[in-house]
């Protein structure tokens, strides 16, 4: 039975198709610590990345995780139910012993999500979250969506955004579609008219958007972006990467990082405005980590629960540890039980063959 996962006699069907991919529900009780592309990470620090959905509409050229329509590497998608993913950013957040910032970000659009609003409101209430910011590029934003926001308890917008160009921003997000002066109205309305802030966290991608992030910082320093916040800035330039699961734009070398910090310095220096910030600055700070319960070498015995995210992959559980694994390989039924060999381990997320 193709992409659906066995949970001891339960079977948890997949939930829609989209894209010509399924859109697989994960549900209690399958642990949401441990895959890179949804549930909760902790990377020690204050922030907690809370990762509901993997799937994305738009098809960004230099996607490091090859999301959206163009995807070559993905098989299917998955989408965690809210309450079920709030009660285990609590669940790390009570480990962790610290309060924390709840941002949904994810390996997909997290506004695309059906039940986001729910997720929200039920980050808001818990007792172990400060905040809660959401990560989008945008294509989904309207003012009556921004309103719901609000309402939900969302405390900022981390907009991706790359160009203010119109031909620019298309050719960057890969569909033709996006529009960003319509996203910066809202956006700017959302400012002016809301609680929620808006930070602009645009990727600097080499010899394409380099001019455009002077218009996004003006635009940034225009309406007040991050004030809200408190933060001394409201743009966080990204550096574009190579990624080995990702897409790499042809013709395009990113950058090594100390040119990339030179760049930084000297527009800031073109227009005055803070573009290099101290993770302090903006909210973060380093606190303990979720111990890691796998390492390199480790032969741990789990749970097949059906085809993974990627090609070539299955997704696999630990109960005995509340562990989620990304198993490389095709050789294994859903629902049987097998021994594998941790190949990656890092800040809870697991990989293995």
């Amino acid at each position: 039975m193709d992409f659906m996962l066995y949970l001891g006699e339960n079977i948890l069907a997949r939930a829609s198709v989209v894209m010509g991919r399924p859109v697989v529900r994960i549900v209690k009780p399958i642990p949401l610590m441990g895959h890179i592309a949804f549930g909760v990470i902790d990377r020690g620090t204050n922030v907690l990345q809370v990762r509901p959905y993997t799937w994305c509409p738009h098809s960004c050229i230099f996607c490091s995780v090859d999301a959206g329509p163009s995807s070559r590497t993905r098989q299917a998608e998955f989408m965690v139910d809210t309450g079920w993913l709030a009660s285990w950013v609590d669940l790390v957040a009570e480990a962790k012993g610290v309060k924390v910032e709840a941002l949904i970000d994810g390996v997909g659009e997290p506004i695309a999500h059906p039940g986001i609003l729910d997720l929200i409101e039920r980050l808001r209430s818990s007792r172990w979250v400060d905040r809660v910011a959401i990560e989008t590029h945008g294509g989904f934003l309207s003012k009556r969506l921004v309103e719901k926001l609000d309402e939900a308890g969302l405390n900022r917008i981390n907009l991706s955004i790359d160009a203010v160009n119109r031909d620019k921003a298309r050719l960057l997000v890969g569909v033709q579609w996006y529009n960003p002066s319509r996203i910066l109205e809202v956006a700017e309305w959302a400012i002016k008219n809301t609680g929620v802030d808006v930070v602009l966290t645009p990727v600097l991608v080499p010899g394409v958007n380099e001019d455009e992030m002077e218009h996004l910082i003006e635009w940034a320093r225009s309406v007040g972006a991050g004030v809200k916040s408190g933060w001394p800035t409201g743009v966080l330039i990204q550096n574009y990467q190579v990624h080995k699961w990702g897409r790499n734009p042809p013709g395009v070398r990113p950058w090594g990082w100390s040119r990339f910090y030179k760049w930084l310095k000297q527009l800031e220096e073109k227009t005055g405005y803070r573009l290099r910030v101290n993770p302090e600055k903006i909210g973060f700070r380093k606190t303990p980590r979720v111990a890691e319960v796998y390492k390199p070498g480790d032969r741990v015995k789990v749970h097949i629960l059906g085809q993974g995210w990627h090609v070539g992959e299955l997704l696999a559980v630990d109960y005995r540890w509340k562990r989620i694994i990304a198993v490389l390989g095709r050789n294994a039924s859903p629902g049987s039980t097998i021994i594998v060999k941790i190949v990656r381990s890092k800040d809870n997320i697991y990989v293995a063959r």
